[in-house]
């Protein structure tokens, strides 16, 4: 899993006034559980770009007035309004700890049901994991060539090496559906397909006898 390094200062002053006056100098008020004390900081919004507006995964590499720790994304709160980071938690990890954490998932392969003209539907875009922090992959690849319309994958059918999957097994992570697509023959299609070209062809024409 790649590594994201942010530096930050500490909050001298808690509470909501203080937080308040932080964000509007576009500085995220953060938390640090799991060391040996929770640690109060904050840190430029912009520090967040390569970290949360992502598709993987990441360590982060926290740097603050001379402590450094190494640390996960636990939460993050946004503004309802402006949509704005107002707040963020971390985790504190140690290579020899397992840690949790939620690893979005990416779908490889050409699935033979969507071939046939079903349709991808995604149930869940990130799993929860535990293991390692060095043994955490950015994204957990899912393999979709053999599944088939009305075939789905679970929790319980997917394995990584290293980490262990926390969700329920039998909760649903993507299936392959039935589309109007893949419920018409073929001959229905080939006609359908003509139909549409003639009435393309139909305004050109037109046009064509006008002149």
């Amino acid at each position: 899993m790649k590594t994201i390094e942010i530096n930050g200062s500490f909050r001298k002053v808690l509470g909501k006034k203080s937080s308040k006056e932080l964000r509007k100098a576009n500085n995220v008020p953060c938390v640090i559980y799991g060391g040996k004390e929770i640690l109060h900081f904050y840190t430029h919004e912009n520090n967040f770009k390569n970290l949360v507006y992502t598709a993987d995964a990441h360590l982060v590499n926290l740097k603050i007035e001379g402590k450094e720790c190494n640390a996960v994304l636990k939460e993050i709160q946004f503004h309802p309004v402006s949509d704005k980071i107002i707040h963020v938690d971390f985790i504190e990890v140690a290579t020899d700890k397992p840690v949790t954490i939620g690893i979005p998932i990416r779908v490889i392969g050409d699935s033979v049901g969507i071939k046939a003209g079903g349709k991808l539907r995604i149930r869940r875009r990130s799993l929860l994991a535990r293991g390692f922090a060095n043994d955490l992959p950015e994204f957990l690849p899912i393999d979709i060539t053999e599944v088939k319309i009305h075939q789905s994958i679970k929790v319980g059918d997917l394995s990584f090496d290293k980490i262990e999957l926390l969700d329920p097994k039998k909760s649903m992570v993507l299936a392959v559906a039935t589309s109007r697509v893949a419920q018409k023959t073929p001959e229905e299609l080939e006609a359908e397909t003509a139909a549409a070209e003639l009435a393309a062809a139909a305004p050109v024409e037109a046009a064509t006898e006008e002149k």
